[in-house]
Parts: C-alpha cells; structure tokens; sequence
C-alpha cells in the first residue's frame, strides 16, 4: 500500500493519543476525518493492538467522522460534534461549496468540519462543538443570500448528496479499464493517473492499474469524486463487460 509522509506522522499522532488516553485515562478525541483516513486509522490501531475507538460524525451513515480513543466503554454523547441547521429562500440555489467557502473564509480549517447536507431551503453542517457558538455569531449571508438558523431536527435531515446511476460498457473489469470509462480519459492518461496515487479502492490508494473491480465496490479519484460498481448486467454480442457505477454528485 502507497504509504505517504503525511501518514507517517498521522501514525505518529496515533501513538501519542493512545499513550495520552492510556495515561491520563479520558477520551481523546480527533478531528473529522475522511472515510479514506478513517480506513487507515483502523487498520493501524488494529496493528497496536487498540480497540477501544469509535468514529461518530453527528448521524448514521456520516461519511467524514471524528475519531473518539477511549479508556472506558465508547459513547456518542461523549463526542464534541455539533450540528448547525440553516434556512435559506427555496429559490436561492446553494451548493456544499458555497457552505464550505463560507465556514473557511472565517480561518476554519476543513478538518473542523463534518459533513454538509443541503437541499432545497435548508442546510444541516456539523462541526466540532468549539466551533458552534463562534459560527452562528458570525454567519449572515451564504455568498450573496441571507440565512438564518433553525431548530435542528435528526430525524429529518436533508437528503445530502444524491446519486446518479451511470452506465458503461468495458473490456474487462480492470482497474484502469473501469476508471477510464468513468472519466472518458484515454488508458494511457488513466495509468499516470492511477501510478500516481490519484485513484483509491475503498478508500486506500491503488497503483496497480490491473486490479480486478468487484461490485459494491467504491472507488474515488482525485477531482472526479466518489463512485461505487453497482452492478454487472451482462456482456454485449462482442463480450464486452456492461458495469452500472453509482456517482456521488
């Protein structure tokens, strides 16, 4: 596995927090991290023999989550994840990119934030629970459209990133094969991509361009997003592989 500088010292910022939860007994907690990091942290407090951590990101199935270390038994409550519900005009049109910029222009930085759920009028965020008091002080206007807060409700929360069913005919299920047809870039151009640790396999980078896809599978690729090979339907007269891939828009 394509292991970088920046994961070596995130090992070395494990170790140290499961020595500090150790010693002084309390939970550690980090900040929200990606699903591909999440991954790591997993498999390396696996090799140190350290169980007791969750990952909790405000609500089930959260994508970008904080990372809790315990000395006793692990509990939700216990996390520093808030939620900040805004309201907006149905007819003003804001994106995940408008709520980001937004949060960043004030000297957050991305790691603070969790996920951003936005549909039609409304917006759920969460962000570390320090944060809360000094966002909601702070923010009037999204871009050029004014907001205000509502009350938070977890059981109805905004629909978040939808998915768009894609299909696509390949000659094999390949790595560089499927992700060539994802992204219309020529083989050539999709092996650069893939060598340079630009395409992960369920989150962890992969180089080896002939790595066999399986379904359910979930793919991401640097500045395309996140995709998952949902079904194989079925081959063409020629024998030609048709894959049905999930994008997350």
């Amino acid at each position: 596995m394509f292991i970088s500088d920046r994961d070596k010292l995130f090992c070395s910022k494990l170790d140290d927090a499961v020595e500090l939860c150790l010693t002084r007994q309390k939970p550690y907690f980090f900040s929200f991290m990606s699903e591909r990091k999440q991954i790591f942290a997993k498999n390396y407090l696996k090799s140190v023999c350290f169980d007791n951590y969750a990952f909790f990101g405000g609500y089930e199935n959260s994508e970008r989550k904080v990372l809790g270390l315990f000395f006793d038994e692990p509990s939700e409550d216990d996390f520093p994840v808030s939620p900040i519900a805004f309201k907006f005009r149905k007819c003003d049109k804001l994106s995940h990119r408008d709520f980001l910029g937004t949060l960043m222009s004030l000297g957050i930085e991305r790691e603070a934030v969790g996920d951003i759920l936005i549909e039609d009028g409304r917006c759920v965020t969460f962000v570390k629970s320090e944060l809360k008091d000094y966002i909601t002080s702070q923010i009037f206007k999204i871009g050029n459209v004014g907001i205000s807060f509502d009350t938070y409700n977890s059981v109805n929360l905004p629909c978040g990133r939808g998915l768009e069913e894609q299909s696509y005919i390949v000659s094999s299920l390949r790595l560089d094969n499927v992700v060539a047809a994802i992204t219309g870039l020529s083989r050539e151009k999709t092996k650069t991509l893939i060598l340079s640790g630009c395409v992960g396999v369920n989150f962890v980078p992969e180089q080896n361009v002939s790595r066999i896809i399986k379904i359910d599978t979930t793919l991401t690729i640097r500045g395309r997003g996140k995709f998952i090979l949902n079904d194989i339907s079925g081959k063409t007269k020629k024998g030609r592989i048709k894959i049905s891939v999930l994008h997350y828009r």
